[in-house]
């Protein structure tokens, strides 16, 4: 297999000080500016909700020439619209999803009639916005009827406030359930040391990019939380190889301390951990250049979450988990320059040792 590093001995758990004081850096950064803004009179929320979440008006277009998104989207800033979601159709190339949020008058609104006024006043301001680029097929008119005609206004429909709400529990839900769902499964499959210290890292990483959507104020929707949830999973698929090489080495090597296996294990698998990583990140970077705003959110959270998990599983994980080790051992962590062995019992060393039979041929 190709590696990508040979023979190196970098100290990580020395520098652990560093990397933990660097991470608590960004989360303070991200409580203050939610704080702050929330706190501000006439400020910006802590999180700039998207449609999904705040509610808003979802309106569906034909044109008989697409514009591109930049035309469109400077049509509905210039009518008062911020932050609409531009979305192209991949069956009906000529049909374009048109997604704002509550408008001011209307925000708020709850039972249908209210829902229904909120449809019609964000078609009207779409409407409007939509005009400055043609004349729009009227009435029963089609685009085909309607020679002068430049785009028809064939549906709408609304996300409401509660709707919103309620996928935001429910978000909120299936990522504390995925992140106890690991917590069994590791603790079960290794050690709940382990287990602990990889799911402290995947809230290390879930509260990292949410400082950065927080600071930076881009939107969260939908697809953010789906990216979130593909962080959760990529980051503890990390971990996991570090703590298998880590179980593997303590049973081949019950002289050294944790301290030094841990780093050992954690060089051996850098190549794995560099290789697979950033192949991933170079991909959604592309994502974050080349795929316009539709999936902005999206591959900015990834890209966030990703190379935050990667850093995560050297500096966050694998220095908790052995912390709890040495605890639980009752053995101290010693440097990897100590001048003398250590022969502490580790937490996990009391689980039964597997006998490898000799294969008979």
């Amino acid at each position: 297999m190709f590696n990508l590093f040979q023979n190196i001995h970098i100290d990580w758990l020395g520098k652990r000080k560093i990397f933990i004081a660097f991470s608590i850096a960004i989360m303070l950064a991200g409580l203050i500016s939610a704080i702050t803004r929330e706190l501000t009179p006439g400020g910006t929320d802590a999180f700039n909700l998207g449609v999904d979440f705040k509610g808003g008006t979802v309106v569906t277009a034909k044109f008989r020439q697409p514009p591109s998104d930049n035309d469109i989207r400077g049509a509905l800033n210039s009518a008062g619209i911020t932050d609409p979601v531009i979305q192209a159709t991949t069956n009906k190339p000529d049909e374009i999803l048109i997604k704002i949020p509550l408008l001011e008058a209307t925000e708020g609104a709850q039972d249908e009639q209210q829902q229904q006024a909120q449809v019609q006043t964000g078609r009207a301001t779409v409407k409007q916005a939509l005009d400055t680029l043609g004349k729009e097929a009227e009435g029963e008119a089609t685009l085909d009827s309607d020679a002068d005609a430049a785009y028809k206004i064939i549906g709408t429909d609304s996300v409401g406030a509660i709707a919103g709400s309620q996928l935001r529990n429910q978000a909120v839900t299936a990522t504390l359930l995925g992140l106890v769902g690991i917590l069994f499964f590791i603790a079960f499959r290794y050690d709940w040391t382990y287990a602990a210290g990889a799911v402290l890292a995947v809230f290390h990483d879930v509260l990292m990019v949410l400082s950065f959507f927080s600071v930076f104020q881009w939107e969260v929707n939908l697809t953010v939380i789906a990216a979130i949830l593909t962080i959760v999973g990529f980051s503890v698929n990390d971990s996991i190889v570090i703590f298998d090489r880590v179980r593997e080495n303590m049973a081949t090597n019950r002289t050294d301390s944790i301290y030094t296996i841990t780093n050992e294990s954690i060089n051996q698998t850098l190549s794995r951990t560099v290789i697979t990583a950033g192949l991933v990140i170079f991909s959604v970077l592309a994502l974050v250049i080349f795929g316009g705003e539709v999936l902005r959110s999206f591959s900015l959270a990834l890209l966030v979450g990703l190379t935050l998990g990667c850093y995560s599983t050297v500096a966050i994980a694998s220095p908790i988990a052995i912390w709890w080790q040495s605890k639980l051992g009752r053995a101290e962590m010693k440097d990897a320059t100590a001048s003398k062995p250590s022969t502490e019992k580790l937490a996990s060393a009391s689980r039964r040792s597997v006998t490898r039979r000799p294969v008979t041929r």
